[in-house]
């Protein structure tokens, strides 16, 4: 079942060339389905190429799923143009009425800032304490991972020596777990993050589970016992390219980064990297919109 995006979207016509079956907004109304609402905060600075790797998700299952994007009121975007804003997002005070049967939080390149230092914290905090009654299962990212894990079970961060960069193996503790139903038992993830949570203190949190993590990367994956919350450290929604993009980038401004681990064939970044974990992607989101979401939420939020 398709997407349902605005015509305008510029990712539309990319998901179009993939072959991802998307609908406009005119079409999706006649068709008579309950189709589930899905709110992503996007909190990347390059959000259309955020858009574009999240949709290409949601719109590969079969259920048919519409998307709100939302941007932080108190935060002026550099990376991105007003008009885009104005023309496919939301702020939370437009929706904070609403109920929606998923959330994705995405990750955001401040985590050297401490949480309260954040100046979106105050409303970011308001809407994760929202989504506890008003979203039926929260998807979070990254640093949007890490402040959920702060927020609602008051594990914090802490720095690494250097930058945890590449793309790294993973091993499931719990295959049966319905979020990681069809996984190997070891998969590769791309990671790209300063700072990361402590295994021991997640271990010892009634509340949660921990699924997934690495020797060279630690923790990766973790689920609250009530279904409401998962954590990703990582970017299983990463392209092929996206960690060279960073790479290249941080070189160009002069940065002291290594050469991502695992990614690069012969660790060359001249040659084309290939994407390792693409079917393990699919599967978490498609698994989670499935058994966290779809059968989770009522069929009237009313």
């Amino acid at each position: 079942m398709p997407i349902n995006i605005p015509k305008q979207l510029p990712a539309a016509e990319h998901l179009k060339n993939e072959k991802i079956f998307i609908m406009d907004t005119d079409r999706a109304i006649a068709q008579d389905i309950r189709p589930l609402n899905i709110v992503i905060l996007n909190l990347m600075p390059e959000k259309e190429k955020t858009e574009l790797q999240l949709l290409r998700l949601l719109g590969n299952t079969s259920l048919q799923v519409n998307v709100t994007f939302l941007h932080m009121a108190t935060h002026d975007s550099k990376n991105v143009s007003k008009t885009h804003l104005d023309t496919f997002y939301t702020t939370f005070e437009d929706i904070k009425h609403r109920k929606y049967d998923g959330m994705i939080i995405t990750g955001a390149p401040i985590e050297h800032l401490e949480f309260e230092d954040v100046n979106y914290w105050n409303e970011i905090m308001e809407i994760m304490d929202w989504s506890k009654t008003q979203v039926t299962s929260v998807l979070h990212i990254c640093w949007g991972a890490q402040a959920a894990l702060y927020h609602h079970y008051g594990i914090g961060k802490y720095d690494l020596s250097k930058k945890c960069f590449g793309v790294f193996s993973h091993r499931l503790s719990d295959p049966t777990v319905h979020l990681v139903r069809g996984f190997n038992d070891e998969f590769h993830a791309p990671v790209s993050r300063y700072t990361a949570v402590s295994f021991d203190e997640i271990k010892k949190d009634p509340r949660l589970i921990l699924l997934s993590d690495s020797k060279d990367a630690g923790v990766f994956l973790v689920i609250s016992k009530d279904k409401k919350h998962i954590m990703i450290t990582g970017h299983l929604e990463y392209d092929a390219t996206t960690l060279a993009d960073e790479y290249n980038r941080d070189i160009k401004k002069g940065v002291d980064i290594d050469v991502p681990k695992n990614y690069f064939p012969n660790d060359d970044p001249t040659q084309i990297p290939m994407n390792s974990w693409r079917s393990h992607t699919h599967l978490l989101f498609s698994n989670w919109l499935n058994y966290y979401v779809y059968q989770e939420t009522p069929y009237d939020w009313e």
